[in-house]
């Protein structure tokens, strides 16, 4: 991740790279997360329901729990648009000129992706459970069932990616843009120092006496102006 200006982003103003944009990995795991959250949202949406030839009501699949579903869709419409949101803040990330909007922006993607990874985690257990509470699941509803509970697995580790990814960013914080210049690259032997043109005189000359601070010992030495 580069760290060219403050919170892991690039200088505000500069410009921008498709190719290295659509290559930077919360980038790429945010678009896992919008793709995840489509294929939970699609299976439950078009196989999580089923009419009964009872009473002709409509029930879910999940061991006839209505919450169930309800709970698989909610999460994964939220996380469809949030990861669309949070790509775009991507794209924004490096125009904010304000260290401090870069903060809060940083704060909220770390804590609502780890919020979202523990709720995709309670709907695996919920839909898990529920599956397995299921007697005689309606014909052509089995794969569904079982690839949204799958996807939600996989959904947890990628929102946890994501947290991960927001968590360096913090780390990093506002020290990479501030840092004097000096620290980094002007300090002698330091990669970015300038090498002495040849025949100059020693950056780091050994350290010797300063004048004057010997006594002389060839004896006293006469000053006296001549006569002519």
């Amino acid at each position: 991740m580069e760290t060219a200006g403050a919170y892991g982003g690039g200088k505000a103003g500069g410009a921008f790279d498709p190719q290295a944009f659509v290559q930077r990995p919360a980038v790429i795991v945010r678009a896992v997360c919008w793709l995840f959250s489509v294929i939970v949202m699609g299976c439950i949406s078009a196989k999580g329901w089923y009419i009964s030839k009872k009473d002709g009501k409509e029930y879910c699949v999940y061991n006839d729990d209505t919450n169930a579903c309800n709970y698989g869709v909610g999460i994964s419409v939220i996380a469809f648009v949030a990861s669309v949101g949070f790509i775009a803040g991507e794209y924004l990330f490096d125009q904010m000129s304000s260290v401090k909007t870069r903060k809060h922006y940083v704060l909220a993607d770390m804590g609502f992706s780890a919020f979202w990874a523990f709720l995709y985690f309670v709907g695996f257990c919920y839909l898990s459970n529920a599956w397995g509470k299921t007697e005689v699941p309606p014909v052509g509803t089995a794969n569904n069932m079982q690839g949204a509970i799958a996807f939600c697995f996989f959904s947890i580790f990628a929102w946890v990616a994501c947290a991960f990814f927001a968590f360096q960013r913090f780390r990093v914080g506002a020290d990479a843009a501030f840092a004097p210049a000096y620290e980094v690259e002007g300090g002698v032997g330091s990669p970015g120092s300038f090498p002495a043109y040849p025949g100059g005189p020693d950056p780091q000359p050994a350290y010797s006496d300063p004048p004057f601070s010997q006594q002389h010992t060839a004896g006293n030495i006469d000053y006296t102006a001549p006569t002519y």
